[in-house]
């Protein structure tokens, strides 16, 4: 399924506005951008190469999927050892990361917006 989602994105270009995807449930309550807005465009870009188009259309993402291997590691790790997947400060600090993600992202003015072209 992953193969195939991935493949669709790959394919259909979330940049254009006739695009078949499902608005963003979030944007359409409160009009603002979500942490994870821009994320199929973001990876429609990965996929073709484009790491510049990719961190505009969300940086955060990017970076945080760049992080996975070692997250993943280090809870794996924890894991083993007995603990916790994530102690209470990681997970207030990747609280109050995307809560100030998303506010700046919704800031006017604010350089790195998912972009959409027309027809």
């Amino acid at each position: 399924m992953l193969a195939g989602a991935l493949g669709y994105v790959g394919v259909v270009d979330p940049h254009r506005s006739h695009s078949l995807y499902p608005q963003c449930p979030f944007k359409w309550l409160t009009g603002w951008n979500c942490p994870a807005c821009g994320g199929l465009r973001m990876t429609h870009d990965l996929l073709h190469g484009d790491v510049v188009a990719a961190i505009n259309d969300n940086v955060f993402l990017v970076f945080l999927l760049a992080a996975i291997p070692m997250i993943a590691g280090w809870m794996l790790l924890r894991r083993r050892n007995g603990r916790s997947w994530l102690p209470p400060p990681a997970i207030i600090a990747l609280a109050v990361a995307t809560v100030v993600w998303t506010v700046l992202r919704n800031l006017p003015g604010f350089p790195l917006v998912p972009t959409v072209v027309g027809v």
